[in-house]
């Protein structure tokens, strides 16, 4: 886990994980501005990975994320040609540009939503591949790319106070307490 904030690093400390580390990102990468590309060169090059090894980015702004998504990903890059992997959710909606016309479908054809197969959308929540090709690319991404399905609701991320209220309703129908 990567931060600057010694409340978050105590917090997430005090869960008890063995697991669970945290790195102390520098300054220049505790910005509103930093990328989160040069928050993970930063850790890769501190800790000294071997370049096979798989990295897993993981954003906490993607709380419904569960370990069987992790580890079905993780399978589906075993059985398939790809270099890295990204999470996606289906969208089923009908997107427009600032110049009035459609982006992903005829509206004079305009089909049903149920017939519609939609399109993945990048939800966030995480990112697979490995410290070579990060290290190599300077992205999280590279290489022959694939898509890992998640369900719609995982669309959601936290990054505005009203994404909480959604958020933890979401939490209470999909995950186990």
């Amino acid at each position: 886990m990567s931060t600057d904030s010694d409340q978050i690093s105590e917090t997430v400390l005090g869960f008890g994980l063995p697991r669970v580390q945290v790195y102390r990102r520098s300054e220049d990468n505790a910005q509103d501005t930093s990328s989160t590309e040069s928050t993970m060169l930063e850790y890769l090059s501190a800790v000294e990975l071997p370049v096979d090894t798989r990295f897993i980015l993981v954003q906490c702004t993607s709380p419904l994320t569960k370990s069987r998504h992790f580890r079905e990903a993780l399978e589906l890059m075993d059985d398939r040609p790809i270099d890295s992997l990204l999470s996606c959710c289906r969208t089923k909606r009908f997107f427009w540009n600032e110049d009035g016309q459609p982006i992903n479908y005829d509206f004079r054809n305009r089909p049903r939503r149920q017939d519609f197969d939609g399109y993945l959308m990048e939800n966030g929540a995480f990112y697979i591949s490995t410290v070579g090709d990060i290290i190599a690319n300077h992205n999280r991404l590279s290489g022959r790319i694939g898509t890992y399905e998640m369900p719609e609701y995982t669309g959601l991320e936290i990054d505005e106070p009203h994404d909480w209220i959604v958020g933890e309703e979401l939490m209470k129908k999909y995950t186990d307490t």
